[in-house]
């Protein structure tokens, strides 16, 4: 149905459609984001994890009270923060989580999330921000104290007819936001990013930036570069908002993991990740990263991986596979997310890239069972592309209830009993 209403109805009326709808829902829950601090994050990768770190250091960091405290008075407490991602939602203590299948919701279920963040007591609201959901006008009407710049590497191409157009779709969260603008000055459109006026402005990069790993020297629990890219960002914003240095590097590096990050599910006899890498950059990262820090040469690297369908973004799934061929070992492509597309026909796209050194398994749990079952004692399986997404999106508009974690562990368990 979605795709008949785009096929026959002019572009210009579905762009006032969207814009309406995120005016009516402002309306409808009174403009909720005039009353809080709205920090919002962008770009290709890393945006979950930027959130998470943020909303920490918000978190812990206790202000200094006005007036002075009293002899014996107790210090505040940290700041009241909501959250959401793709990972979760979140109001102070009570979160849940994100099942929508959408980054960022629709128009009238992020102004209800932002009412309700308002009508908690929280002071500050952290939030996803996608290139599909400022497309569809889901930032406008939303007051943006702050926004953050993660990365930027071709994706959602066709949808946006081009890399250009994706790019200025992140770009009018900068256009929109005046107060802070953190921006990561390694990445190669750092400059468009840089043009947008602000009243501050924070930079961040490994060796350069106002903030760097170089004069930080951060001791992270998290791997990766990409990590340090992320705890960056997040320490920039929390530098924005007042908290000191102390603060923000000391909440950093106590943050162990993230959901379906990096996540190590199985650490013996052989080590087992998650993690949501469905671009060819981040899978790279990946990759690197558990390479570079978890095997020995003599390891092998086990590679699960797949591609959304919904005719997403066709041209990165031989990408994909020869990105796996570079990498692993032993190389399994599987089912992923086809939506209405043919689940076997993207296998067999993403396979090509391997130069048929993949296998092609089409039942997911099937695949994560071979991959246990090639693992030996100190190798190490990557399972990429869901991360801890709750479902596996078929035709049809239905929905598979699913969790790679959870998989993983059920097959080793029977695995074990043999």
């Amino acid at each position: 149905m979605k795709e008949l209403i785009k096929k026959f109805i002019p572009s210009f009326l579905l762009d006032w459609y969207h814009f309406s709808l995120s005016y009516l829902g402002a309306v409808l829950y009174r403009f909720p984001s005039e009353k809080i601090k709205v920090i919002g994050v962008t770009g290709t990768n890393g945006k979950s994890t930027v959130v998470e770190i943020i909303s920490r250091i918000l978190e812990d960091y206790n202000p200094p009270a006005t007036p002075p405290l009293a002899s014996g008075e107790r210090a505040p407490a940290g700041y009241k923060v909501a959250s959401l991602s793709s990972i979760k939602f979140k109001i102070i203590e009570k979160e849940w989580p994100n099942t929508l299948k959408m980054t960022m919701p629709g128009r009238f279920k992020l102004q209800k999330f932002l009412r309700q963040a308002v009508d908690s007591g929280c002071q500050y609201v952290v939030l996803e921000v996608t290139s599909e959901g400022i497309k569809q006008h889901r930032h406008r009407f939303i007051n943006f104290d702050t926004a953050v710049f993660t990365n930027l590497t071709p994706e959602h191409i066709e949808a946006h007819g081009g890399f250009e157009n994706y790019r200025a779709a992140k770009g009018k969260l900068f256009q929109l936001t005046k107060n802070t603008h953190v921006i990561n000055v390694d990445d190669a459109n750092a400059e468009y990013f840089l043009q947008f006026s602000a009243k501050k402005k924070y930079t961040y990069g490994l060796n350069k930036g106002d903030i760097n790993n170089k004069n930080l020297q951060l001791s992270l629990r998290l791997i990766g570069n990409f990590n340090i890219y992320n705890a960056l960002a997040a320490i920039c914003v929390g530098l924005s908002q007042g908290v000191d240095l102390k603060t923000c590097k000391r909440v950093v590096e106590k943050v162990e993991g993230i959901p379906g990050r990096m996540e190590e599910v199985i650490s013996e006899p052989f080590k087992v990740f998650v993690d949501y890498a469905f671009t060819p950059n981040a899978l790279e990262k990946v990759y690197q990263t558990i390479s570079n820090q978890q095997l020995t040469i003599n390891n092998k690297l086990i590679c699960v991986l797949g591609a959304c369908g919904g005719g997403r973004d066709k041209w990165k799934r031989p990408v994909l596979g020869e990105i796996a061929a570079k990498y692993c070992d032993e190389i399994i492509v599987t089912n992923e997310d086809p939506y209405d597309e043919n689940p076997l026909e993207i296998i067999k796209q993403v396979a090509k890239g391997t130069n048929n050194k993949a296998k092609k398994i089409l039942d997911r749990r099937e695949a994560i069972k071979e991959a246990l079952k090639l693992a030996k004692e100190g190798d190490a399986v990557v399972i990429t592309g869901k991360g801890c997404e709750p479902w596996i999106c078929i035709a049809k508009g239905k929905k598979i209830p699913w969790d790679d974690r959870k998989v993983v562990r059920e097959e080793l368990g029977k695995l074990e009993i043999k």
